[in-house]
């Protein structure tokens, strides 16, 4: 199995030793994305649909690295650090950049620290 990088300046750097994308066997896994900036590494936001819409604006970005968008995405996993409180604003944000058939998904409630969503997807490559 050969594994591909994927790399973008226009999303957060690692924090770690992981990468913002693999490619391997016609799919693309992205790390989580979080609601930082990428220049600044601040939180953006203080709302859950700020802080979706930074967190899925860097996954697109992650996505673009390598041709693609939100309609190759099959799989999202959704971290809400308050799930019942946040779950109706994460999905009225969610639901503006994916596109039907919506990718299948899970939701989970996780500490997050001082941030409120973290989202990670696969996606097939044409």
């Amino acid at each position: 199995m050969t594994r591909l990088q994927v790399a973008t300046d226009l999303a957060p750097s690692p924090a770690g030793p992981y990468s913002q994308a693999i490619v391997a066997n016609g799919l693309l896994y992205t790390a989580g994305q979080t609601p930082h900036d990428p220049i600044t590494d601040e939180r953006v936001g203080i709302t859950i649909e700020e802080q979706t819409i930074q967190a899925m604006e860097n996954l697109g970005h992650v996505l673009g690295a390598h041709g693609l968008d939100f309609s190759h995405v099959i799989k999202a996993t959704v971290h809400l650090h308050h799930p019942r409180r946040d779950f109706d604003g994460f999905n009225a944000i969610y639901e503006k950049y994916v596109v039907a058939p919506y990718p299948a998904r899970t939701t989970v409630g996780s500490f997050l620290g001082d941030f409120l969503v973290e989202i990670d997807v696969v996606a097939s490559i044409p």
